[in-house]
């Protein structure tokens, strides 16, 4: 049964909490111990864009890098280019303005490819700009014919396996003699040359302050940078490594992943407006090479795994969560909307499994090529179990869609996702943990407060009783959640009142994300009396008010906002190790400020689900939804992630 969707309705201004204020570590005796594994998943933003937009910014750099390639490559304008770690696309944006017309820029930053996009419309240009990691990013086999790396983008990784990976995945999409360029540093100059400390005002305002030292192999260079405003203070302390390349040592890594006639056209120029720290960019090598002769490809075969079986929960056997402890005629309804939907898929053949007590041999018989895992109910319909499906599928080697059991069991426990998101500046509600031995606990002193259980999902144990005014409610919903979930803690949180929001993923970080619009609950038109909230009532109940009267839009939200709550959440995805699609749930208290609520690895996948209304806002059918989810799956394991 559907739930109504309202129009847009005007709400009070909501905003995220601003992060906390950075910290300087002072003197540090070994920049090698504070350099993160993978630092460049968050260093490339505005502050990186300032401290060196000297180098990366400039016109005059741009424009001889692009005349360099095209004059070592002999480049028409019908090549097809993929810049890779394009970052905020002005290589890409300076070939399309000399009249290049397929041109692609990947790059693993997502506010730099967002600043791209926004550069490229600004311009008027036709450019695909997408997010990806230099290592598997997924683009056609066979599909290019130059793949160019300029501004130093080679050799961030921790391991020099990753960046034998980088060169495979570019050998992938390369036609046969398609051209590679390489625009780095010249390690063996660099090694030799680096300036261990520096400063410099990069703008009236900040200035930065640089440390260099040599890892302890001397393979890479360790650099720390203090960005300063001169009135704020500190406002990053970062650590950044680059791997040190010969000529030599290039030409044997190119050799080595199968590049024919290895060329170096010697070191661009760098030009710079403030002409101080040049950085890594102050003597560069520029290296071209040939992909070897490949076999045709076939083009458009389709789907990794056209065959694809779907696991869903156990219609023969009790299911507590449900209304009236079983599978009803809405959940049936909901399962045959679901596979005509997969219907209309005509690229996969779908077969279905719902027989749990029979479930191990089924799958052991004769392995699927293919789950589709839709049984968010649990193995045996027990919500605790959730996670033993996928744990059963890779016990047998079998790939499947979504999150996996260490993924599900984390998210299970709320009150672990609410310390992950604190450690990482998201912000979120107070919380009270009262484990079930407890016979008094530090209790919030402010109200409304809301308690839930611990560990549950389709909001087991939230009612409008949940919501709680006074001390007294309190105490005796405690008492009501401790007799009916004996084992489990419970939580006591402030209750946001504010604004709520959803925020729906599908796909998977480094390859291919998609961010769908956000949602927000409306709650205009519930009664007056009753608490706010996305209860058990409001899933399970259809004679309910909750059922009824809520109602969910398209939010609107000022760009930095919706911005950061995507942000949040891929920040999150990633943490959590979510796969495929998430949904991540946030509200704001009673000041304004969105708080996370929680985070759903595999979300409900039913057509009247706060997902589909996502993907309804985006201009998706259900069966679209359906396709991008199993998409997304098939190609993370393409990729071998």
């Amino acid at each position: 049964m559907a739930k109504p969707v309202s129009p847009k309705t005007l709400l009070p201004k909501t905003t995220l909490p601003k992060a906390p204020a950075p910290r300087t570590l002072g003197p540090v005796s070994d920049l090698e111990r504070h350099l993160p594994a993978e630092w460049w998943r968050t260093l490339f933003n505005s502050v990186y864009l300032k401290t060196d937009g000297d180098v990366v910014e400039n016109e005059r750099n741009t424009a001889e890098d692009v005349s360099l390639l095209m004059t070592a490559l002999d480049l028409k304008p019908e090549t097809r280019i993929l810049d890779l770690c394009c970052g905020q696309g002005r290589h890409c944006l300076e070939l399309a303005r000399r009249g290049f017309r397929n041109v692609t820029g990947v790059d693993r930053s997502r506010y730099l490819i967002r600043l791209a996009r926004r550069r490229a419309r600004k311009c008027g240009l036709t450019i695909n700009f997408r997010e990806g990691d230099a290592r598997k990013f997924r683009l056609p086999e066979q599909s290019l014919d130059c793949v160019v790396l300029f501004g130093n983008s080679f050799g961030y990784f921790e391991r020099e396996e990753d960046d034998h990976a980088v060169l495979r995945s570019i050998q992938r999409v390369l036609i046969s003699g398609g051209k590679i360029a390489l625009d780095l540093v010249d390690g063996e100059w660099m090694r030799l040359h680096f300036d261990p400390r520096t400063w410099e005002w990069i703008d009236q305002n900040h200035f930065v302050c640089r440390e260099r030292a040599l890892a302890n192999d001397g393979a890479r260079l360790i650099s720390r940078e203090v960005v300063t405003h001169a009135e704020r203070g500190v406002i990053a302390d970062q650590f950044y490594a680059e791997r040190l390349y010969t000529w030599e040592d290039i030409r044997a890594l190119l050799e080595q992943a199968g590049f024919l006639k290895i060329e170096h056209h010697g070191a661009p120029a760098t030009a710079s407006d403030r002409n101080q720290d040049l950085g890594m960019m102050a003597h560069r090598m520029f290296i071209t090479a040939e992909a070897p002769p490949k076999p045709s490809v076939v083009v458009g075969r389709g789907p990794v795994f056209p065959e694809v079986t779907v696991i869903m929960g156990d219609p023969r056997l009790p299911d507590t969560v449900k209304r009236e402890g079983q599978f009803n005629s809405e959940d049936f309804a909901t399962i045959n909307i679901l596979r005509e939907a997969l219907g209309k898929l005509e690229a996969y053949k779908f077969q279905y499994i719902d027989d749990h007590e029979n479930l191990l041999g089924i799958l052991s018989r004769k392995k699927p090529r293919f789950v589709f895992n839709l049984c968010d109910e649990g193995y045996q319909n027990d919500a605790f179990k959730e996670l033993h499906v996928p744990a059963l599928l890779d016990m047998l080697g079998i790939p499947y869609t979504g999150a996996g059991p260490a993924s599900l069991g984390l998210c299970y426990n709320k009150s672990l996702v609410r310390a992950i998101a604190q450690s990482i500046d998201v912000a979120v509600p107070l919380e009270t943990y009262c484990t079930p031995e407890d016979q008094a606990a530090t209790l919030p002193s402010v109200f409304p407060a809301l308690l839930k259980p611990c560990y549950g999902d389709s909001s087991i144990g939230i009612t409008k009783e949940a919501v709680v005014q006074t001390m007294s409610d309190l105490m005796n919903y405690l008492e009501n959640l401790r007799s009916t979930f004996p084992k489990r803690p419970i939580l006591v949180q402030e209750f946001l009142g504010g604004n709520e929001y959803s925020v729906g993923i599908i796909g998977n970080p480094g390859l291919n994300v998609t961010a769908l619009p956000i949602l927000e609950v409306d709650y205009s038109e519930l009664d007056a009396g009753l608490p706010q909230i996305l209860g058990y009532e409001s899933k399970w109940e259809p004679d309910s008010p909750y059922w009824t009267k809520i109602k969910y839009h398209q939010a609107d939200l000022d760009e930095d906002t919706q911005r950061r709550l995507v942000d949040h959440s891929l920040l999150l995805f990633e943490r959590l190790e979510c796969r495929d699609y998430a949904r991540f749930d946030f509200r704001a208290d009673s000041k304004g400020r969105i708080k996370l609520l929680e985070v759903n690895p595999n979300p409900g996948w039913c057509w009247d689900g706060k997902f589909n209304y996502m993907a309804g806002f985006a201009g998706l059918e259900y069966a679209d939804l359906l396709r991008m989810i199993l998409e997304a799956a098939q190609e993370r394991f393409a990729s071998n992630v």
